[in-house]
């Protein structure tokens, strides 16, 4: 599922992000950028460990930011490491929305084309897929009215609740943009 924001297209695939053939695919990082479990966990396995070396190097992301490593093994040339709330520990919101905005401007910056996104929170940190399903597509479609630069912004989710839960969210959203 699929609609064009300016010259953006976002996109909902269900699947596995360290399978996808993209610039960039963002990483549901800590703010240690330890990589552990879940997406972080699978795209060091996938990816190999220098992109965990990278992230040593760094040593820490606050959160509502994201930095950038190469993307060692994977099919995409880099990996944005974002750092999403956990859920409880006040102003998720607007730290999730600030996640994301740190994911599309670094990609921005980079002259990233394509990247894909993970349901930031809403594993291991607790968010409500409807809640993070909402401010993500609505901050990257704000995003994309006022920036041309990214021609692809796939959203990746992992079974069948994350990914009907994006997409009742995006038909929901899509009725506010026409």
């Amino acid at each position: 599922m699929q609609t064009k924001v300016n010259q953006t297209v976002l996109e909902l695939v269900k699947g596995d992000i360290t399978e996808l053939e993209m610039d960039a695919i963002v990483n549901a990082a800590n703010s240690h950028l330890k990589m552990g479990g879940g997406v972080a966990g699978a795209i060091r396995r996938k990816g190999g460990n220098s992109i965990q070396d990278e992230c040593d190097r760094i040593g820490h992301c606050p959160v509502g930011s994201a930095v950038i490593t190469r993307g060692g093994n994977l099919k995409a040339k880099g990996v944005i490491h974002a750092v999403g709330p956990v859920w409880g520990e006040g102003k998720e919101d607007e730290k999730l929305r600030s996640a994301v905005l740190s994911v599309l401007n670094l990609a921005r910056e980079r002259k990233i084309e394509t990247v894909a996104l993970p349901a930031i929170s809403a594993g291991i940190f607790g968010f409500p897929m409807k809640r993070c399903a909402g401010i993500m597509l609505s901050t990257a479609i704000e995003w994309s009215k006022g920036n041309a630069y990214l021609d692809k912004v796939v959203f990746c989710l992992y079974d069948d609740n994350a990914f009907n839960t994006f997409k009742e969210e995006l038909n929901r959203l899509k009725k506010v943009i026409e």
